[in-house]
């Protein structure tokens, strides 16, 4: 049994549904259903009697405690996170409650539960934290990418919280000897991911004939990692990565975004070509403190792990441009008044 945190999200639930198509081992599902988690993304396994949704929060130290007494996991992936940009720099405080309060009691029941294992189990417990490449703040053009051993720079109220949780995580390896793991990964995009992101934004926007914004010049570059690819690697983290070790996960695929929504423009218009979805292309006023570049070099994890990403750019973006024009009825029932409010509040004023 393993419990997984924020497994209703979009990591979350595709690292629940390729866990299924990997092992038979049960999993937990813990997941507060904030605005990005989303139950339909785990309709397939609705019924699976190997999958234990719970609702709730990874702050709840009671709820916390009585599922780790009631299932005794071997690991816990911990996924829960407020994860956009954008969004904590409209509101801060719920990327300081979920990313860094939240973390901080999740770490401290987990600590307590570990502390009464036998020492067998003791010993093969995991707690493994998945965070993100933006921790290490901007790079230049031509810097080298960011490695393991990279300074710690955020630049957002989001990046800053999660470099605060990955902090938390690597203390309490070192003072209590948790048995932990730390993965930041690049850019993900693929199925279920809800469309506030650039890659869904784009697909949904253009298909709806809305305008593609583009902030600032679209010169940004990412490293773009297809979520079933994150979810290997997390597997073999978990599988194989030595308590108290960060990994890097990223796609060896660096691009400015403009250049991806011009594939994505392209690629829609192979589907549609009666359409000319690049005239969508708006230019907005850039974020506050908007980053240039993030590059992983996942040298280590390729080094020690033996894992590679899968797919290229060109095999993922089809497979996710596909899988949007397949599920036209999931972007519909997510798209309700909440989700324009936030598009209106985010994008109309930059547009001016």
């Amino acid at each position: 049994m393993i419990l997984v945190t924020g497994g209703a999200g979009f990591i979350g639930s595709n690292f629940v549904l390729d866990w299924f198509k990997q092992s038979d081992e049960d999993v937990v599902n813990l997941d507060l259903l904030t605005y990005a988690g989303n139950l339909q993304n785990l309709a397939t396994i609705a019924n699976d009697p190997r999958h234990n949704f719970i609702q709730g929060n990874i702050g709840d130290i009671v709820l916390v405690k009585k599922i780790l007494a009631q299932y005794q996991p071997r690991a816990i992936i911990n996924l829960a996170a407020e994860s956009h940009v954008d969004r904590s720099i409209h509101g801060p405080e719920d990327f300081i409650q979920t990313n860094i309060l939240g973390t901080f009691r999740l770490l401290e029941t987990v600590r307590a539960y570990w502390n009464d294992l036998d020492e067998m189990r003791k010993k093969t417990f995991r707690f493994l934290h998945v965070s993100t490449d933006e921790v290490y703040g901007s790079l230049s053009a031509k810097a080298p990418a960011f490695t393991e051993m990279h300074r710690y720079e955020p630049s957002s109220p989001y990046s800053a919280s999660k470099a605060s949780s990955d902090h938390l995580v690597h203390a309490y390896h070192h003072t209590y000897g948790l048995p932990v793991l730390t993965t930041n990964c690049s850019n993900n995009y693929g199925p279920f991911q809800f469309p506030e992101k650039l890659i869904p934004l784009m697909i949904v926007n253009a298909l709806a004939g809305k305008p593609l914004p583009i902030y600032g010049d679209g010169l940004q570059i990412r490293d773009w990692l297809y979520v079933t690819d994150h979810c290997s690697a997390i597997r073999r983290v978990l599988a194989a990565g030595n308590p108290g070790e960060t990994y890097n996960i990223g796609g060896w695929n660096e691009k400015p975004n403009i250049e991806i929504v011009n594939a994505i423009c392209t690629l829609l218009e192979e589907t549609h070509p009666q359409s000319n979805f690049h005239d969508q292309i708006t230019y907005v006023q850039d974020r506050p403190g908007h980053d240039v570049r993030y590059a992983i070099d996942a040298r280590k994890i390729e080094r020690e792990l033996d894992w590679k990403p899968l797919e290229t750019f060109d095999t993922g973006i089809r497979k996710t441009i596909q899988w949007y024009l397949d599920h036209k009825s999931w972007i519909t029932d997510i798209q309700k008044g909440t989700y324009r409010e936030w598009i209106e509040q985010n994008y109309a004023e930059r547009s001016k």
